[in-house]
């Protein structure tokens, strides 16, 4: 008997686009022979869409014109999908296996929706609420990861009320370390808000462009180095992939530059002494158990001149597009597309 999938999609995240293209990708490449898949779509309002329709293509919204309305109940009695498909008709229970949420960012990988799936006792695949949040929040990801003695760049924390206080909040940064610095809203993805200040001026317009993603912003040093990533499957047995490397078209790998400018490049096996890559691997294994990690990840780390390694980020949600590192590094070590998804929900959990 075929396993029930409900595969989430969308959101109301500034990265709401590209979940669409991840979703594609997972829809198109799930092994039908063992899961039935129930695609469901969170508009960027946040109503949630039962997808009706036959074309596979979701990458853009035109899938929401085949939507029924739906939605997952937390009652874990149930664990179902409950459809409705319009007033005087009878709703309808789906029953759910595994959810696979393919979110990204804000209400995706933050721990809200996998504490939905928590209430509800459904598994599903990816981080837990502790490490979905902690990873998402990007000051107490070093928190975490200090506890490993993993490298990481110094930093400042910067609220949105001491915005109120600039000068006073300048200060606070200058005081901490010299320019340049790069300018993070704490809790984003895809490199959404990021910013990197020269001087006092860019300073403070980054910082209140990143208030527009989130009230606490992270103000770190800036590291000059290679930008590369690792892979992360797995729950009590770790395997990490090799190691990639950033080819960024732009000063630094922001939205625009990852997913807008063709010139940016990714490497899967990254030109780097084995000795470092084992590193970065082991670094990467630390960064994951530190967050609790669980089912997958893709780490992130700066590989300076002189060969030391930083580390950068965690993303416990990672794409499944077309130029998504994840999917190509393991892909690298053999795995196809759709073993790779056959063996993230074979890890799904609670």
């Amino acid at each position: 008997m075929k396993k029930s999938v409900l595969l989430l999609f969308g959101g109301c995240s500034s990265e709401h686009e590209v979940s669409l293209k991840s979703a594609t990708t997972i829809l198109n490449n799930i092994d039908r022979s063992i899961y039935e898949v129930h695609p469901v779509g969170i508009t960027k309002e946040g109503k949630w869409l039962l997808y009706t329709g036959t074309n596979n293509d979701l990458s853009n919204n035109e899938w929401q014109k085949s939507g029924i309305s739906a939605f997952l109940s937390p009652d874990a009695t149930q664990k179902a999908l409950w459809i409705f498909k319009g007033e005087g008709q009878e709703s309808i229970k789906i029953n759910i296996d595994i959810v696979f949420p393919v979110l990204h960012g804000k209400n995706g990988e933050d721990g809200t929706i996998q504490g939905l799936c928590q209430l509800a006792q459904i598994p599903f695949v990816g981080c837990g609420v502790l490490a979905s949040a902690v990873s998402m929040d990007k000051a107490f990801t070093k928190i975490a990861v200090a506890t490993k003695n993993v490298p990481q760049a110094r930093f400042v924390l910067v609220k949105e009320p001491e915005l109120k206080h600039m000068e006073e909040t300048i200060k606070k940064i200058e005081s901490a370390f010299s320019y340049p610095y790069f300018i993070k809203p704490a809790n984003a993805g895809s490199s959404v808000g990021i910013s990197k200040a020269n001087n006092k001026e860019e300073l403070i317009s980054g910082l209140y462009e990143a208030v527009k993603h989130d009230r606490k912003v992270l103000i770190e040093e800036t590291i000059i180095g290679r930008e590369v990533e690792t892979a992360v499957m797995g729950n009590d047995e770790i395997v990490v992939s090799g190691v990639g490397e950033i080819l960024a078209a732009a000063e630094f790998y922001d939205f625009d530059a990852k997913y807008n400018n063709a010139e940016s490049k990714t490497v899967v096996d990254a030109d780097l002494p084995n000795e470092i890559k084992e590193k970065i691997r082991g670094y990467a294994k630390d960064v994951f158990d530190a967050v609790e990690g669980k089912g997958l990840s893709r780490v992130d780390f700066f590989v300076k001149e002189n060969g030391e390694i930083i580390f950068n980020e965690i993303n416990t949600l990672p794409g499944f597009t077309s130029i998504s590192m994840y999917p190509m590094l393991f892909a690298a070590t053999g795995l196809s597309v759709k073993e790779i998804i056959t063996k993230l929900l074979e890890l799904a959990s609670l």
